[in-house]
């Protein structure tokens, strides 16, 4: 199910976005012209974005996640750590018997918590997530959360590595550590320019699988508008601990009463008109895009991954302290 995002009204191009499986309007989204995506930008503009989102990561993990992140994504588990002599109070199934036989005194294993983390990034930069009706786009909310969320893994001196996507896996950035790469991949999302083709997360999935062995950390960040990805999102989830962090803007779940409008789809290009004036119309709009959004909550519920639902009219400050109160609950 596609979103729907106004065209024109009064010959002027309104903001607003939201999905629509009915009245002829299926699987069209409201109007996105070439002119209102990002374009090209400058160095200078790019470094500034970089700043400034750097700020607010930072400051928001120093003052407000310190600690909860380590807390509530764990390693692979117990690695060996060292030998040493066995000593009162001990527990005797921790003896290395081998090491023992060859020595005069007893000795015992000792295991420490695997805590080095891989976290992966899997960013949609479809041309749906051009659009917001508040003050910024969905896609810029996207790059401000995972700039939060890597700043956090970088202070535990964990690996991060992006996988862009649309259609097909666009870029692969292989994780790594430091804040020069953290600042890379910051930088690539900020300079992303939207593609109008749709959006395939199996594409991405199976991508992931084959190119990350080991168990990582995965935020998958979409609006999610497309095909379902059941199969692939339950194998992922299976492999790696999978968040679906679900973006969305307000003008998604409410069709606006501004008479007729041209929508168009952002991704393939169908255009279709529909009179908002009709109350039947968005009522049927609004039950489409709650119905749409409870299909994908129960979905991911299905396949065992976690949903972070974040909105563009939200604080989503707010929404990242209840996910992470929700995975700590679950850890103790």
């Amino acid at each position: 199910m596609r979103s729907v995002e106004p065209g024109l009204v009064d010959g002027r191009p309104p903001k607003g976005r939201q999905p629509h499986s009915s009245v002829g309007l299926t699987d069209a989204t409201l109007e996105l012209y070439i002119s209102q995506m990002p374009q090209d930008q400058t160095v200078a503009d790019i470094l500034k974005k970089v700043q400034r989102i750097q700020i607010v990561a930072n400051r928001a993990v120093n003052d407000i996640f310190a600690g909860q992140y380590k807390s509530v994504f764990r390693g692979r588990g117990m690695e060996f750590d060292e030998v040493r002599e066995y000593q009162p109070g001990d527990d005797i199934r921790s003896i290395d018997w081998n090491v023992t036989a060859r020595s005069d005194n007893c000795f015992i294993k000792r295991y420490c918590e695997e805590r080095e983390l891989t976290v992966m990034f899997l960013v949609d930069v479809s041309a749906s997530g051009a659009f917001g009706s508040t003050q910024q786009s969905k896609l810029e909310l996207v790059v401000e959360v995972a700039a939060l969320l890597m700043f956090s893994a970088l202070k535990n001196n964990d690996k991060v590595g992006l996988i862009k996507f649309c259609d097909d896996v666009i870029e692969y950035l292989p994780p790594r550590k430091g804040k020069s790469h953290v600042l890379h991949i910051i930088r690539q999302l900020v300079d992303a320019q939207p593609i109008a083709r749709e959006t395939n997360l199996t594409n991405a999935l199976d991508f992931l699988n084959r190119v990350q062995k080991r168990r990582s950390v995965v935020f998958l960040i979409s609006d999610f508008i497309g095909p379902s990805a059941r199969h692939a999102l339950a194998v992922s989830n299976k492999r790696h601990d999978l968040t679906a962090i679900t973006i969305s803007d307000p003008r998604e779940q409410a069709l606006p009463d501004v008479g007729f409008i041209s929508l168009m789809d952002a991704e393939t290009g169908e255009i279709v008109e529909v009179d908002t004036r009709q109350q039947a119309v968005r009522a049927m709009f609004e039950s489409a895009a709650s119905g749409g959004r409870a299909e994908l909550t129960q979905e991911l519920k299905k396949v065992g991954a976690d949903e972070l639902p974040i909105n563009t009219e939200g604080d989503y400050l707010v929404s990242l302290r209840r996910f992470f109160a929700m995975r700590e609950k679950r850890f103790r």
